[in-house]
């Protein structure tokens, strides 16, 4: 007996179970874009898809992100976004099974999918309540309906009129399923271009105001970049950053698109006298400085990727707090951590100690000459030279609340992560890459060292298990920024090891003892093997 009517259902042979298959797949796209379509009047941010990644990110321990990001780099969020895919669409294909026996009870597991989507989309930090979820809820309910009409085309059903001559009614249910699940198919397809369409369209406001942003000169420019503080040296890498080689590591499945015309940012909370309420105007009418700064995520691995140097155009972080009766706590000041709150809900815990105490602390609008790309954070993010990213450059930010460490953890500490993290000495190889083949003879080595705000002394390479020699430093553009070097060996042939370490301008040499990047950052030597032909 079925639960839809006292028919018993014919055999389930591989090729009606292929078709299950299929119905459950098919029924499961419709559902994917139909959310797709009905988030583009919602927000970009509640399709399930994404707060179902979002969720999972906020969920994740710190030491599987820090697996992701080690292991797939900035693809880790494509990846998380295909691997929910690939669950969902076995989950598809199981329901599509199950309704060949369970008609009704199969299609009402597509709404299995919408409650997880929906309750997802409700749990992230930036919830806007029950309209999130609502691409979800309306797109399980479709391919639910779906599922139901396509396993429905799986039935054997009395015949209602003439039939075609030698045309056998199972005949005619294959190719009625067939036209179901191809028009369905076609349809859904639709609905996802469009809803992609229209989600794109639905950010061309904050485009828009990006291009027609010009950003004034700033009061105080920064120095002209020394002349020799870059390297020309084949596989060194520029002493300024291109935008478009920036990292970027963050939790953010859709990048925030935010048009500067209504941007505001709140600064508040504890001892703060003069509250201000901001908006993108405001900053351009105030002095704006220019600064190098290097910037470094606590992700990063000893000699990995995510350094990078930029030239910041903004406005001085303590000048604002200053104006709003804000004192660090050297001086009496009751709070000892400012909480930036991003647009997609994310938390930064920072020291005022050490906003406050001369850095160039910037609420930044352009970087390298132009304003914030979207993905680095536009129209305003902050940059704390110093300090690592996840505990200072939050992006997107909106609102700037002033409390304790004691009172409040900041979305990574949650996780694991350290509350205060200075950036620590570091160093790494560019050139010659790992496993390369070099010829015997004089050899480049080159690369870069960081000790943000505290500037870099000396870098020194050991070959093998040989005496530490000294680098070239290339000029100091300022202790804010990273330090190139290099070194030119003379390579003999055979297999050797090449490992570098900076001492910072306190004296402090970069230690030699491995550690991960969580709590607070990696620690340890960058090393390269090469065989010299």
């Amino acid at each position: 007996m079925t639960d839809n009517d006292n028919e018993p259902r014919r055999p389930n042979g591989p090729l009606r179970l292929a078709a299950g298959a299929i119905a459950g797949v098919v029924s499961g796209f419709a559902a994917i874009t139909v959310a797709e379509l009905v988030s583009a009047a919602v927000r970009p941010q509640a399709g399930p898809v994404v707060a179902v990644g979002s969720a999972a990110i906020d969920r994740t321990p710190a030491a599987v992100k820090d697996w992701a990001v080690r292991n797939f780099g900035t693809d880790d969020k494509l990846v998380l976004q295909l691997g929910i895919l690939a669950v969902l669409a076995l989950f598809a294909v199981a329901l599509g099974i199950a309704v060949l026996r369970f008609r009704r009870t199969g299609a009402a597991g597509v709404l299995v999918f919408g409650a997880v989507g929906a309750l997802a989309a409700v749990s992230r930090p930036d919830t806007k309540g029950f309209t999130d979820t609502l691409p979800s809820l309306v797109g399980a309910g479709a391919g639910a309906l779906l599922l139901y009409v396509l396993a429905g085309r799986l039935e054997r059903r009395p015949t209602t009129g003439p039939a075609t001559a030698g045309e056998p009614v199972a005949d005619r249910d294959r190719r009625g399923f067939v036209v179901t699940a191809s028009t369905a198919a076609l349809a859904s397809a639709g609905a996802g271009v469009l809803g992609r369409s229209l989600n794109s369209a639905s950010g061309r406001s904050a485009v828009a105001s990006r291009d027609r942003l010009v950003l004034p000169a700033p009061a105080s420019p920064a120095a002209a970049v020394l002349r020799g503080a870059g390297l020309r040296i084949p596989g060194a890498v520029p002493f300024i950053t291109p935008n478009s080689d920036f990292y970027r590591v963050d939790t953010a499945l859709v990048v925030p698109k935010v048009d500067a015309t209504t941007w505001r940012l709140r600064i508040h909370g504890q001892g703060v006298t003069r509250p201000l309420t901001l908006s993108f105007d405001d900053l351009l009418r105030r002095e704006l400085v220019e600064r190098d700064i290097t910037l470094t995520c606590v992700s990063n691995e000893v000699g990995g990727p995510y350094v990078g140097n930029a030239r910041w155009i903004g406005v001085r972080l303590a000048d604002l707090l200053a104006e709003c009766g804000v004192r660090p706590p050297s001086k009496g000041g009751p709070a000892d951590q400012l909480v930036a709150r991003s647009v997609d809900g994310m938390t930064i815990g920072s020291p005022i100690e050490d906003v406050m105490d001369g850095r160039d602390a910037l609420l930044a609008l352009g970087m390298n000459g132009e304003p914030l790309p979207f993905a680095h954070g536009f129209p305003v993010r902050m940059v704390v030279p110093g300090l690592y990213g996840f505990v200072s450059a939050c992006k997107w930010i909106k609102d700037i609340e002033l409390t304790t460490f004691d009172a409040y953890d900041a979305y990574w500490v949650k996780r694991g992560w350290a509350r205060r993290a200075p950036v620590k000495t570091e160093s790494r190889i560019d050139t010659p890459r790992p496993f390369a083949r070099p010829k015997a003879g004089t050899v480049m080595v080159a690369g870069v060292a960081w000790a943000q705000h505290r500037g870099i002394d000396k870098v020194e390479i050991r070959v093998d298990d040989g005496p530490w020699r000294e680098a070239r430093l290339a000029a100091e553009d300022t202790a804010d920024t990273w330090r190139q070097w290099s070194f030119p060996w003379q390579a003999t042939k055979g297999g050797h090891t090449l490992t570098v370490r900076a001492t910072d301008r306190t004296g402090a040499v970069q230690t030699g003892e491995r550690a991960r990047t969580v709590p607070d950052g990696a620690s340890g030597r960058h090393s390269v093997v090469v065989t010299v032909e």
